[in-house]
């Protein structure tokens, strides 16, 4: 009698994982360190403390930080409906 070894149908989980799950939480505390700053800049204008230059600048920068990531959650989804609608 010859034993063969369960083959699970599932996807190999690598070390790389743990790497990627960082970068995406580094990416992310990034994008929140900037609407911070954004924020930050906006109520130091309102306070009388810092320049509308400055808020101006910072409250830019958020927003087009919120508009790339937003475009990019757009294509993943869209690339992950591809592969979900793809027949096996």
């Amino acid at each position: 009698m010859t034993v063969r070894p369960l083959l699970l149908d599932v996807a190999p989980i690598s070390g790389n994982t743990e790497r990627a799950n960082g970068a995406f939480a580094g990416i992310l505390d990034a994008l929140g360190a900037t609407l911070r700053a954004g924020s930050h800049a906006e109520d130091a204008f309102a306070a009388g403390k810092g320049s509308l230059r400055d808020a101006v600048y910072a409250r830019a920068k958020a927003d087009v930080a919120v508009e790339v990531a937003a475009a990019e959650l757009q294509h993943a989804a869209q690339a992950l409906q591809s592969i979900l609608t793809m027949q096996v």
